[in-house]
């Protein structure tokens, strides 16, 4: 298991914390790439968003765009 790790983010101009597995960050930095953004940006639509805490809440952003993007590989395989 991955251990979590520590990074650093800024938030609406706010410098925060937060952790997450390697492969959440590594996830996270490529949909930040595929949308052309930075990840402190990507973050902050994501923490707008969100119910719970900020660490949930990119885990659960990270699973739901790999559900979708498997839904979209699934449709044109058929």
């Amino acid at each position: 298991m991955n251990s979590p790790i520590k990074r650093s983010v800024v938030i609406s101009g706010h410098q925060t914390s937060v952790s997450l597995e390697g492969p959440f960050w590594e996830a996270l930095n490529q949909i930040a790439v595929e949308r052309n953004t930075s990840i402190n940006r990507l973050i902050t639509e994501i923490d707008r968003k969100r119910k719970n805490n900020l660490s949930s809440a990119l885990r659960v952003f990270v699973l739901t765009n790999l559900k979708n993007q498997l839904k979209t590989f699934q449709a044109k395989t058929l």
